[in-house]
């Protein structure tokens, strides 16, 4: 099992923000990533990176995480008065199955596993709460 929690506040930007332009010269179709998709994919292989395994997972795995904002001021008042370790479900984009990719990605670049489709069980999830950040585990399906 493998188990950590990014402290940061989740980037909101997704994989699914490709950008496409012609090449006017050759006319040639050129996908690219916008800066922002650029910051966040650094960011995250700078962050799974530090908890990568010393060999790849093998077999299959399931991936849980839990994806935490930081709440607005009056929803954070208002909750730390009844209890500091409350949370509210985040409703709104970017979407879980959007959100998950990314991160995937990076996490397949840093070695956590040979190859994403190892990840047969995921669970995703959207938070708002008061300490911001990725909270990340995997462990091993039974064969």
């Amino acid at each position: 099992m493998i188990e950590f929690f990014m402290p940061m506040i989740p980037p909101t930007v997704t994989q699914q923000e490709h950008k496409v332009a012609v090449n006017r010269k050759s006319g040639r179709v050129v996908f690219y990533d916008p800066p922002e998709l650029k910051a966040a994919r650094s960011r995250f292989m700078d962050q799974v990176g530090r908890y990568a395994p010393e060999a790849p997972l093998d077999g299959a795995l399931q991936l849980i995480t839990k994806w935490i904002w930081p709440m607005d001021q009056e929803r954070q008042e208002m909750l730390s008065v009844v209890d500091p370790d409350r949370f509210a479900w985040k409703t709104t984009k970017p979407d879980t199955d959007n959100l998950i990719k990314l991160l995937k990605d990076c996490m397949t670049r840093t070695g956590f596993w040979k190859d994403d489709a190892q990840v047969a069980s995921e669970v995703t999830e959207k938070f708002l709460a008061h300490r911001p950040g990725i909270y990340v585990k995997i462990m091993r399906l039974q064969e």
